[in-house]
């Protein structure tokens, strides 16, 4: 159960017409006419009519110019810009960090174990999920601690806010997660939905973790063979708890269906998680969690470090995912000593810093970590200066390089660009019209190229238009060097 919540989580993490005019003047390219006509092409198919689109190509080695399409315009650059966020991070706190948790308590424990409170401040790690809160409850249990009266979880690390105003209406959806300074499993949850023995009986149901915190309501059924499955799954917030409603029809005979949902309460459902560990590990606390900040004067039993940045960064940039990313734009507030820490700190810290390591910042705007808003604006040599400072730095390129996922293998290129599988290496996005795709990619004839390519405002299904950027790559993969 520990292991497979995690992973599945950040699977359901990543993301699921304004026309505009094309940019004026041809692109210039270092290669070929035949090769210019090839990229072209690529992006005059049907599926890009009207669109915005910019895009910039340089080689890998020197920086030398192989084709560009209006590459100093800024676009909205959906996930695309987790790669500033995540150099940012890698840049300022180092790919070793460790987030830190620690426990506390009002005082040692007596010969028998107890305490009278447990306190755990958060430290705003990303990336906690079941089977790291059952490592620290194993941890605290080798420290002697048997019990506690009360178990009080402080948060205030962060500020409050916890989803960015310019991403509109709060949705369950997994990627839509809350953000904190004490989290657990990304801030989401996973629910299968699996037919009863019978036609008419009610549907099997379970979340995962099982935590009292998340109730579960079952009004599913039962349907006929073969019938369709529809099924909603809606959490909201209860008195101390949040209430899991689960309705609609199941297939008699069908397969388990999985849904990933965030919760509201980032830090209740930590503490809920925890307490949930640390009964795994015969250690009892008597009271419901509270949220609180940790009193001067309590007593360290215990430090917990999670796993290294350039691992979390790894996770981050793989699965796309957003709470990672605007946990990490929180910690780099935290970082310049903002207490509590914020997104505009988070973000003012990001672009000192990528404009510290000479990254071209002109026409940035960014308002969050993730590219979750429709108020960032990026430009292609913005999103190819920060992956060239990256293959130049000994201290954090190489951590960046394994992050991106690779072309028909991992991550959120699995299963796009196919026919290029293994050479590519790129970071994708998505938000309603706009798709990004912005990497390095391995030339067959040899040499390597970097590239960033966005289009917004397309009128195609998001599929049609991811299909046609793993095209664009495809044609560089073909690129004879020069």
């Amino acid at each position: 159960m520990w292991r497979r919540l995690s992973s599945a989580l950040l699977a359901g993490l990543a993301l699921a017409c304004a026309p505009a005019g094309r940019a004026a003047g041809p692109p210039r390219t270092g290669g070929t006419e035949a090769q210019d006509a090839g990229l072209e092409a690529a992006l005059a198919v049907p599926a890009l009519r009207g669109a915005q689109i910019a895009a910039l190509v340089v080689n890998a080695a020197d920086g030398g110019l192989r084709f560009e399409r209006d590459p100093d315009r800024p676009l909205v650059p959906a996930s695309n810009l987790k790669l500033l966020t995540a150099v940012a991070a890698l840049a300022t706190l180092g790919p070793s960090y460790r987030f830190v948790t620690r426990i506390l308590a009002d005082s040692p424990p007596d010969a028998a174990g107890q305490v009278g409170t447990l306190y755990v401040r958060g430290g705003g790690d990303p990336a906690l999920a079941s089977e790291d809160w059952w490592r620290l409850a194993a941890d605290l249990r080798r420290a002697g601690v048997r019990g506690a009266r009360r178990l009080v979880v402080d948060d205030s690390a962060f500020d409050r806010e916890r989803w960015h105003p310019s991403w509109g209406p709060v949705s369950s959806r997994a990627y839509f997660a809350p953000i904190g300074a004490l989290m657990a499993n990304y801030g989401a949850f996973l629910v299968d939905v699996r037919p009863g023995a019978r036609e008419g009986d009610p549907g099997g149901v379970s979340v995962d973790p099982p935590v009292a915190y998340l109730r579960l309501v079952n009004r599913t059924t039962t349907g006929p063979v073969g019938s369709a499955f529809e099924v909603q799954v809606e959490r909201s917030q209860g008195d101390g708890e949040e209430p899991v409603l689960v309705s609609g029809r199941v297939p008699l005979g069908g397969a388990v269906q999985s849904f990933r949902r965030s919760v509201l309460d980032p830090t209740a459902y930590a503490a809920a998680v925890l307490v949930m560990a640390l009964e795994a590990n015969d250690i009892r606390v008597l009271e419901p969690p509270q949220a609180a900040s940790v009193p001067a004067g309590a007593v360290e039993l215990l430090t917990f470090e999670g796993r290294s940045l350039g691992e979390i960064v790894r996770l981050m940039l793989k699965y796309s995912s957003n709470p990672i990313a605007e946990t990490l734009t929180k910690a780099l507030s935290a970082a310049r000593g903002e207490d509590p820490a914020g997104w505009a700190g988070g973000v003012a810290a990001s672009r000192a810093a990528l404009v510290g390591l000479g990254v071209e910042v002109g026409g940035l705007e960014m308002v969050d970590g993730s590219g979750l808003s429709y108020e960032n604006r990026v430009s292609p040599r913005t999103l190819v200066s920060v992956l060239g400072v990256a293959r130049r730095s000994f201290a954090f390129g190489p951590e960046l390089l394994v992050a991106l996922p690779i072309a028909g293998s991992d991550g959120t290129l699995r299963d796009r660009a196919q026919e290029v599988r293994g050479e590519v290496r790129a970071k994708s996005g998505l938000l309603t019209r706009v798709v990004a795709l912005s990497g390095e990619a391995r030339m067959r004839a040899g040499g390597d190229v970097v590239f960033s390519i966005l289009v917004n405002g397309y009128r195609c299904s998001d599929e049609e238009a991811m299909r046609a950027l793993d095209g664009f790559v495809a044609v560089l993969v073909e690129e004879q060097p020069h």
